[in-house]
């Protein structure tokens, strides 16, 4: 039941713009060429024997991605293996070791002015011919920072659109650029655990014991495996499969985590940031040395300011973990949202605050738990750092409360809340929390899918619950990330680059709609049209209140 709920969970896991100070001012307008960016079908992209000059400069064969379905084309000789790509479809690890593959396949499309699609589709019965959609079209497959730095400078010299690509993993489709060269990072795999760390600059005296360092390409499955492999606990994201990068984008938008209540987000976790600037410099930032790029690349965007080529992050001690569940189903008589559901989300959002002060941290998924049955809530969670005498203190009065919800609540009056299952119990660490809980397997990836998102202020929660339930409840497909309050929200805003109403949230909250393939462009921007409605709703919930950059719908 957990791995099944795990997997579904996966699925749906303000920005602070800063004036780059001179220095940075400076790289910037070294790139030379100014106004658009050249693209594959343009004349000024560069002949073959340019891109024979760049072969020569890089340590692996230039990369020239294809869609993921494209082995499956033509339909009448596939290109490739065909049944691979159907079978491995959803797999995330899978799909991000492929140059041209991107998690959601609607960030490999295009849409043109007049509503055409260029996209290459895994169904291939529609009919539809294989097109390169947004999928970039040649680039570097970056083994060393050498490389990076060799695909920057052909970049900037040929003034090229270029597109930074990890995993795939972005619900903003920054991954992928039509016409686009591409600098693609996820072979930068090397992991470093240090018995002592001093950054670059810093004082002989100041030392951070067994840190780890994590090249580009590092994803959390392998992170997790090294530092549990050193006795220590690393604060990261969580997905089905550990697919998403650990030294990529995850970092750069924030970073949360399960472990956020008890130790901060990622960016209140890393030491160093090694990166190669728009000029092809290879920059170390930290709290001594370029301390205003530090600032800005913890919480400014994944390729914002250029490539991240590894980071340091600080580690924690391993140690025995309390995990949380509360599970419920619900049955009503009557359509539509039943009122014991928002009693449940309300109650949720109540001690939310309380749950997360006390290093709580988890996800909140509203599924039926069973076929014909209404949305009910399946919560997990984890307190690292406490007893479970501790833990019990904050968790078990949630779970009594709605015990008693459960107890007055009826079929014909609101609905029939029950619990299937609720309990606390210490797990040896966060790594066989992990192991058990989450499957370790494949995530479910692959489809097309649009989300929004919203942080949930403390302010809120304590004083208007009832209501934030109603409103969130009326949403599609609906998560809460109790990834918050606690540890995060003792940090003083202005120390990083992060949008500061992450220090006042306590849940991050999510919705989303997802579409077949073959979709038109007009029935698309209807969901697109949807998805803004919604957001209009939850910003008029709590005004001011901000989003997670890398979990969101940005219009213009």
């Amino acid at each position: 039941m957990f791995r099944t709920m795990f997997r579904l969970v996966a699925r749906i896991t303000m920005l602070s713009w800063v004036p780059l100070l001179t220095r940075l001012v400076a790289l910037a307008s070294s790139t030379g060429s100014h106004g658009c960016k050249c693209i594959s079908t343009d004349d000024c992209w560069p002949d073959a024997s340019a891109f024979a000059k760049l072969a020569s400069e890089v340590s692996q064969p230039l990369v020239q991605p294809f869609p993921t379905a494209s082995a499956c084309y033509p339909v009448s000789d596939p290109s490739g293996n065909c049944t691979e790509v159907q079978t491995l479809w959803g797999d995330g690890n899978w799909r991000s070791n492929q140059a041209g593959s991107m998690q959601e396949s609607n960030y490999e499309t295009f849409t043109f002015d007049n509503g055409t699609i260029s996209a290459c589709y895994r169904d291939t019965a529609l009919g539809v011919p294989c097109e390169q959609g947004s999928v970039p079209v040649i680039g570097v497959d970056a083994r060393t920072l050498e490389d990076v730095q060799a695909g920057v400078k052909f970049a900037r010299v040929h003034n090229l659109r270029l597109v930074v690509k990890n995993t795939g993993h972005d619900f903003l489709g920054r991954s992928a650029g039509r016409g686009s060269f591409v600098i693609w990072t996820h072979h930068m795999k090397n992991i470093t655990v240090h018995d002592t760390f001093t950054p670059f600059g810093g004082r002989k005296n100041e030392k951070y014991s067994q840190a780890i360092t994590l090249g580009a390409g590092v994803q959390w499955h392998e992170a997790y495996d090294a530092a549990n492999g050193a006795n220590r606990t690393l604060v990261g994201g969580l997905s089905a499969g550990g697919s998403v990068g650990a030294a990529g984008g995850w970092l750069l938008g924030g970073g949360h985590s399960a472990l956020s209540p008890t130790y901060g987000l990622g960016v209140d976790n890393v030491l160093e940031i090694s990166i190669v600037v728009a000029s092809g410099e290879h920059i170390k930032a930290n709290s001594h040395k370029n301390t205003d790029l530090f600032w800005a690349l913890r919480g400014g965007g994944g390729g914002t300011y250029g490539i991240v080529t590894s980071v340091t992050y600080r580690t924690h001690p391993l140690q025995q973990v309390i995990a949380g569940f509360l599970t419920t189903s619900i049955k009503s008589s009557t359509p539509g949202t039943p009122p014991i559901l928002v009693k449940l989300i309300s109650e949720f959002f109540r001690m939310s605050p309380n749950l997360s002060d006390a290093g709580w941290g988890g996800y909140g998924l509203m599924a039926p738990s069973a076929p014909g049955e209404s949305l009910a809530m399946q919560f997990v969670a984890i307190a690292p750092n406490s007893s479970w005498s501790a833990a019990n203190d904050s968790f078990l009065p949630l779970i009594a409360n709605v015990a008693s919800l459960a107890a007055n609540s009826s079929i014909d009056d609101g609905g029939l809340l029950n619990i299937t299952f609720a309990s606390t119990f210490p797990v040896e660490s966060f790594h066989a929390w992990l192991t058990q809980f989450i499957d370790s397997g494949t995530a479910e990836t692959g489809g097309n899918v649009m989300i929004g998102s919203r942080l949930l202020p403390k302010a809120l929660l304590d004083v208007n619950s009832t209501r934030a339930a109603e409103t969130w409840l009326g949403l599609p497909g609906i998560t809460f990330h109790l990834v918050a309050g606690g540890a995060v929200s003792k940090t003083d805003p202005d120390a990083t680059g992060l949008n500061p109403a992450w220090r006042k949230g306590v849940l991050h909250a999510a919705f989303g709609s997802g579409w077949p393939e073959g979709t038109s462009s007009a029935d698309i921007e209807q969901i697109a049209n949807g998805i803004k409605q919604n957001l209009t709703l939850i910003e008029n919930l709590s005004p001011n209140a901000g989003a997670y950059l890398n979990e969101v719908r940005i219009f213009v």
